[in-house]
Formats: structure tokens, C-alpha cells, sequence
């Protein structure tokens, strides 16, 4: 049985580079209350240019970013091209201005939706000794 849900953007990123500016919608800026704690924070975001059926429809690929990396199914790589193009990626939190996030190396394009902020927690979100692919181990950060 499939359920479908409701995903409500809580933002846009505004600016994206090596610096981003992500802008959290003003219904939802009480949410940062604290956020400044924080040295890295966790950003969810939707893949906005591969929401389509084709897109939602693949279920192998090769990681591009991973040379020499093999097929392997779409639950097994950072794929923007997936059932649910959601993306994820740890962030420095540089500053908050208002219900502006400034963060470093947000891997997210111009225009993408933002589906959710959450702090990093190193004894939470750090697994030291967490088995990978060898396949992995190439690329640039994800």
C-alpha cells in the first residue's frame, strides 16, 4: 500500500556557492531560536530539477561523482535522480541573519526547496568506524 504524505518547504536557498544563503520562510523563523549554537547543521532539501517521473522512476545508477565507481541500486548512492529527490548535506553554519542561514558548502542549487534545518550532533550523527564501499573513498565530499 502506497501512503502518500505532505512535504511543506520551509525555505528556498537564495544564493548558492562556496557561501549559500538559504532563506527559512518567516512562519517558520521562531524555529532557529538557537540554531546559532551550532557549529554545522544538517539541511534537507528537494532536488527541484529531477522532479519528474522519469527522474523519480530510477533505481540504478552510476555515482558520477566516484570514479570508477559500479551500478548499484539508487538506495545505495547520493543520486539526485530518485523515487523522493530529497538531498541532504552537513553544512557550517556561518551565521544567521534574521531568517537567513549563511552556511559553507551547501551542495544544493539555486531555487531548491528546503524541507528542513537540523543540528549536527557529532555523538548522534558520527558513526567512526562505519563500513563503506572502496568506491567511495574517491570523489569529492557528498
Amino acid at each position: 500500500m502506497i501512503r502518500e504524505g505532505e512535504i511543506r518547504f520551509i525555505g528556498v536557498v537564495e544564493e548558492a556557492g562556496e557561501l549559500s544563503k538559504v532563506r527559512i520562510f518567516p512562519e517558520f523563523c521562531l524555529g532557529l531560536q538557537r540554531l546559532n549554537d551550532f557549529s554545522h547543521i544538517i539541511i534537507l532539501y528537494w532536488f527541484h530539477l529531477r522532479d519528474n517521473e522519469n527522474e523519480r522512476r530510477t533505481l540504478r545508477v552510476v555515482p558520477r561523482r566516484h570514479p570508477g565507481a559500479p551500478q548499484v541500486g539508487v538506495f545505495a548512492s547520493r543520486s539526485p535522480s530518485r523515487p523522493n529527490p530529497i538531498g541532504l548535506c552537513v553544512t557550517e553554519l556561518v551565521k544567521i541573519e534574521e531568517c537567513t542561514l549563511t552556511v559553507r558548502e551547501l551542495d544544493a542549487l539555486k531555487a531548491s526547496p528546503i524541507i528542513d534545518v537540523k543540528p549536527y550532533i557529532p555523538r548522534a550523527d558520527s558513526i567512526p568506524k562505519a563500513r563503506v564501499p572502496e568506491w567511495t573513498s574517491g570523489g569529492p565530499p557528498t
